[in-house]
């Protein structure tokens, strides 16, 4: 094992992969909680549409405002 000048090894210093990996899973977190409320949504448009319903599509609220 070399040391370089800080006395550090150069196997113990991990950091950007630790960082890197951090980061993948917060981007993984993040992209399974988009997944869950999109899945969401459309579990509750099809629930409505099964109980024979046919106004279920959401309400958008910005058109046809100027």
């Amino acid at each position: 094992m070399t040391d370089d000048p800080h006395g550090r090894d150069e196997e113990t210093d991990n950091r950007p992969k630790t960082l890197l990996a951090l980061g993948f899973v917060v981007l993984l977190v993040l992209g399974g909680l988009f997944l869950v409320h999109v899945l969401k949504q459309q579990s509750q448009i099809q629930d409505c549409y099964m109980q024979g319903r046919t106004n279920c599509a959401p309400i958008d609220r910005d058109t046809g405002r100027q």
